[in-house]
């Protein structure tokens, strides 16, 4: 039995042979609920896909409880919204893991659909195609597919953006439902605001490991408190574009 959700041993990641972050080593406690910040091209969202296995690593290792199911929920950017699909074929894809992709569903999977939908606010939007969903929509679907998914590392890339306020309250509202649920949360996160108020862990990358622990001391790191452009909302600058030890 381990302790530990994932460990990182000198973790470099990155594309084409090239690194977008290393010199990663640490260790994420499980339930734990850490939040990663740091600026655009900083290695966030890379790093989440290292985890998911996206992305083999360069060099170094990421290891991971093997009892461990894990949930990789993806910037709203990266996906096709003219996909001539409905919201249940997007949220059922999260029993794919128990039922693979051919098997038809069973009555107590239409039921978890159905439960599922109705935990992020979109019961009767079954049969809605995506194309239709605003981005508050689109993404409360996304997180009742990873409520299917039940599993115990969830991987959120950037999960409250450009999404209403009412929406974000009430997706907050699921994940410390997981993290109560002693499941594992990794959010790559811009609202540094949001961040203090509702994450227990922090790390800060730009390229590589810069600091990591609790909120608190993470946000009050020097070189987090030194970078440019920060406004006065606390939002991390938008440029071009661990851990927990």
């Amino acid at each position: 039995m381990h302790d530990f959700s994932l460990r990182f041993t000198n973790l470099a990641l990155g594309y084409e042979g090239l690194p977008a972050i290393q010199n990663i080593t640490g260790t994420i406690q499980k339930g734990t609920l850490t939040a990663i910040i740091g600026p655009n091209g900083s290695g966030k969202s890379t790093l989440l896909k290292g985890i998911a296995g996206i992305l083999a690593p360069l060099s170094g290792s990421c290891t991971i409880d093997p009892n461990a199911r894990i949930a990789y929920l993806p910037q709203i950017a990266e996906l096709d919204r003219t996909f001539p699909a409905t919201v249940a074929d997007l949220v059922s894809l999260g029993l794919w893991p128990e039922r693979g992709l051919l098997r038809s569903h069973r009555e107590e999977d239409r039921k978890r659909l159905n439960d599922a939908l109705v935990s992020v606010g979109l019961a009767g939007f079954e049969k809605r195609p995506l194309s239709a969903l605003s981005g508050g929509q689109l993404q409360r679907a996304l997180f009742a597919r990873v409520i299917l998914q039940q599993a115990d590392i969830i991987l959120l890339d950037e999960p409250f953006n450009a999404i209403d306020a009412s929406t974000i309250n009430d997706l907050l509202t699921l994940i410390k439902a997981w993290h109560a649920a002693k499941r594992t949360v990794l959010a790559v996160m811009h609202d540094l605001s949001l961040v203090r108020n509702h994450f227990t862990q922090a790390i800060f990358v730009n390229g590589e490991l810069i600091a990591c622990g609790s909120t608190e001391q993470v946000l009050n790191h020097r070189a987090l408190l030194l970078m440019q452009g920060m406004d006065t909302a606390g939002t991390l600058p938008v440029q071009h574009e661990t851990v927990h030890q």
